[in-house]
């Protein structure tokens, strides 16, 4: 999960040793390596470790890290890509920058149902609209129910966003071919739709909706770092769609046997300990000690497509969401 108070990073897009090339440059997103994202910590860790020097090169999203890859093709200078999920997994192997790691990553939680030999788990959680308590008393109970309603709504692009390609895949499952109706009601009541995640949960927390776009686990970080509980998320019945986040290893790394290592790493009790209460998702891994509050958390139901029918299906799904509900 791309961390709340990342809202209020200034930090750059780029953090880097400027005296020197990194052993092991590694693509992800913003608020990853924002100043209280699991970003710093993690590289202070591995590089403790390693004995070697760590950079993050930081885009918006998930969907950016695939785009630079496909603009960059092999003149990338990627060792390791985090943050891609199981959505995208497909169109980023289509690439031909990844190859398998060759790792045996070591027994990951069971609901996960992980089988890949390229891509590696760090976190995962479940798309959820996300609400203030004090506010709304009855919240919408289904996916259907908020989309009849005239409650105000801020997501995601899709084109842009790993939250909003979640939600093309969630309004898919539960509407069918019944889609596009489906977008052009909750366009009624969509106050917009942003390029990613920070800037939708930013106006949401401003007061502009009464639902963002964000993750099953967003409530813990209120709790655990701003002693709030008035901000939960609905629980819908026709069940959520599950986002894992991924590493993998670029074909051009210079430096393979370390994105092996830090891939490895990234499945270690440390720093799965570190993952959740920064990035605020849930470990991959069984045994990690959590705030309590992550006992409190909604437990939806997992629908939606396997990453092979997201890979095949995304550009129509697209289609359909641009020419109903595109802002």
């Amino acid at each position: 999960m791309k961390t709340v108070l990342a809202l209020c990073s200034t930090l750059a897009l780029v953090i880097s040793h400027a005296s020197q090339a990194a052993d092991l440059r590694v693509y992800t997103y913003d608020s990853f390596v924002s100043e209280w994202g699991p970003g710093p910590q993690l590289e202070q860790a591995f590089e403790a470790r390693c004995g070697c020097d760590l950079e993050y090169v930081a885009v918006e999203d998930g969907v950016s890290i695939l785009n630079r890859l496909r603009i960059e093709g092999d003149n990338n200078k990627a060792d390791v890509i985090l943050g891609i999920d199981d959505g995208l997994s497909v169109d980023t192997r289509a690439t031909g920058l990844i190859e398998p790691h060759g790792l045996e990553t070591g027994p990951l939680r069971q609901e996960l149902d992980w089988q890949d030999d390229s891509f590696v788990p760090f976190d995962f959680g479940y798309f959820a609209f996300i609400y203030d308590s004090s506010k709304i008393q009855q919240p919408a109970t289904s996916l259907r129910q908020l989309i009849d309603s005239d409650a105000s709504v801020i997501y995601q692009d899709p084109r842009t966003s790993t939250p909003g390609q979640g939600l093309m895949m969630w309004v898919k499952a539960v509407y069918g071919d019944d889609a596009p109706a489906a977008w052009k009601q909750l366009s009624s009541h969509t106050v917009t739709v942003t390029k990613g995640w920070w800037e939708a949960y930013s106006l949401f927390l401003s007061g502009d909706a009464d639902y963002v776009l964000s993750y099953n686990t967003s409530p813990a970080y209120h709790v655990v770092a701003e002693d709030k509980t008035q901000y939960r998320a609905a629980l819908f019945s026709e069940g959520h769609v599950a986002q894992i986040e991924l590493a993998a290893i670029t074909r051009t790394s210079q430096n393979k046997a370390l994105g092996r290592d830090f891939l490895q790493f990234l499945v270690s009790p440390q720093a799965q300990a570190i993952i959740p209460v920064t990035n605020w998702m849930l470990p991959v891994i069984d045994g990690v000690a959590l705030p309590p509050v992550f006992d409190d958390l909604i437990q939806p139901a997992r629908i939606g497509f396997s990453a092979e029918e997201a890979g095949t299906s995304r550009q129509q799904w697209l289609r359909e969401w641009r020419s109903s509900a595109a802002q």
